[in-house]
């Protein structure tokens, strides 16, 4: 689903890389985690899949075909992106916030029609705020606020969902609720890739994992194959432990 052949990135004319050489192969209908530490790429990562940014060298493909010459509002049909604390509109209800999503197959001046009402409710449905579908975004507690930017990105009904940290600053439950709506998406085989900083999380949800250090990849492949305390210490820093916990790597650091 995603394929990416000797990308490097700089910005602004730098001659510091951002990213270099990263070669990547994403399969559809699985869920990849660029993990790493602050200024290692992941988020530069997610801005050239979506076509923000263009490499300085290399090739992104997405459904084989090559995001830079796709216009604007086929790319949004294609890939749905979810931002950090995103900012939802906050003089809108919830549903009308999502509806937003259906903007790349109806246009901003056109109207909405049964199957656009159809992907809202279904959306709303998947991350459980159907029943607070009326209630303005403004009433909605941190975790709830991220669902529902999560429900905006799917009504789009992308192929490929894009996620930035979507479990930063969040509590357990919502934590937990996020994974859960991933789980779901997984199943119902859209192609899933998150940014985060946390290991664990990774490790949990990912089938992919793929460890950025200082802009290349330091390794990838299965939760097992990544997470261990060698490869982490590396990256981070620091020594790292590694246990296994129901049949997953988990990681504590050593104080």
């Amino acid at each position: 689903m995603i394929r990416l052949r000797g990308v490097w990135f700089s910005y602004n004319g730098s001659s510091d890389s951002v990213l270099s050489d990263v070669n990547l192969e994403i399969p559809p209908g699985t869920v990849a985690a660029l993990v790493g530490p602050n200024g290692s790429g992941k988020t530069t990562l997610l801005h050239l899949l979506l076509g923000w940014l263009k490499p300085k060298a290399g090739e992104i493909l997405v459904a084989d075909r090559s995001i830079g010459l796709l216009a604007g509002r086929e790319r949004s049909r294609l890939v749905g992106h979810v931002a950090p604390e995103e900012t939802a509109v906050l003089d809108l209800d919830i549903r009308e916030y999502v509806s937003i999503g259906r903007t790349p197959h109806i246009g901003w001046l056109g109207k909405a029609g049964a199957d656009d009402d159809r992907a809202v409710r279904e959306a709303l449905s998947v991350v459980d705020l159907l029943h607070k579908a009326a209630k303005p975004v403004r009433t909605l507690s941190t975790g709830e606020r991220q669902l529902a930017s999560i429900a905006r990105a799917l009504a789009q009904d992308p192929e490929i969902l894009l996620l930035d940290e979507p479990t930063s600053h969040l509590d357990l439950v919502n934590t937990r609720r996020i994974l859960r709506v991933m789980c779901v998406l997984r199943e119902r085989g859209k192609t899933i890739v998150l940014t985060t900083h946390d290991p664990n999380t990774a490790s949990v949800l990912a089938d992919t994992i793929i460890l950025l250090r200082q802009g290349r990849v330091a390794a990838t492949g299965s939760p097992d194959e990544v997470i261990t305390g060698e490869r982490l210490g590396a990256v981070y820093g620091i020594e790292i432990d590694v246990r296994t916990i129901d049949g997953r790597p988990h990681v504590l650091a050593r104080v």
